[in-house]
């Protein structure tokens, strides 16, 4: 008799942990709505930090206050954001963070920003980097993301350098949302 109690507590227990096991998302619930970033420097130091240093190009963080020598860095000057980052002025942005190309803004620049409205914000860049006037090169493609409603990372760059970040970005934050990748015409 104890047996037989034994293996069916046991199953019951078995049961359970299956039953507990179901972590798919109802229907209607997104899965990438929880997205945990402490800020938008963190996002651009954690996927450059998965570059091994022969992957890794001569690249500077920050603005014309605060520059970074290759690392990311916190952006505060409003000029440096709007003129390199692309973001238009006047357009909110709570906190950001940036990384460029060394040698030519055009080969690889990346912002990261923490705004109200990532959605919003994400159509603002996409309009903002496609219509740009290039000068010095001409970038190939660009990517957009957003985190959750609060960070958007908009780079863009030569493929060379656009992709290896993508995969490494999409590897560290598989909860972010690809909202653009493609080619600049």
């Amino acid at each position: 008799m104890k047996k037989i109690l034994a293996f069916v507590l046991a199953m019951i227990m078995v049961l359970s942990f299956a039953a507990c096991g179901n972590s798919e998302p109802a229907e209607g619930e997104n899965a990438n709505t929880e997205v945990t970033v402490g800020s938008a420097l963190e996002i651009l130091e954690t996927v450059w930090g998965k570059f091994g240093e022969d992957e890794k190009f001569f690249a500077m963080g920050g603005d014309y206050d605060n520059m970074v020598d290759n690392a990311p860095g916190a952006v505060t000057n409003a000029d440096y954001i709007s003129g390199v980052l692309l973001v238009p002025a006047g357009t909110e942005v709570i906190e950001a963070a940036g990384l460029v190309h060394g040698m030519n803004l055009n080969s690889f620049t990346a912002g990261a920003f923490k705004v109200s409205d990532a959605a919003a914000f994400a159509e603002t860049m996409h309009e903002a980097i496609a219509s740009n006037q290039w000068m010095c090169g001409f970038p190939e493609k660009m990517v957009i993301a957003t985190f959750g409603n609060e960070y958007v990372v908009a780079m863009f760059g030569l493929n060379d350098a656009i992709n290896p970040f993508e995969e490494k970005l999409v590897a560290e934050y598989p909860e972010a949302t690809i909202v653009y990748s493609e080619a600049i015409a």
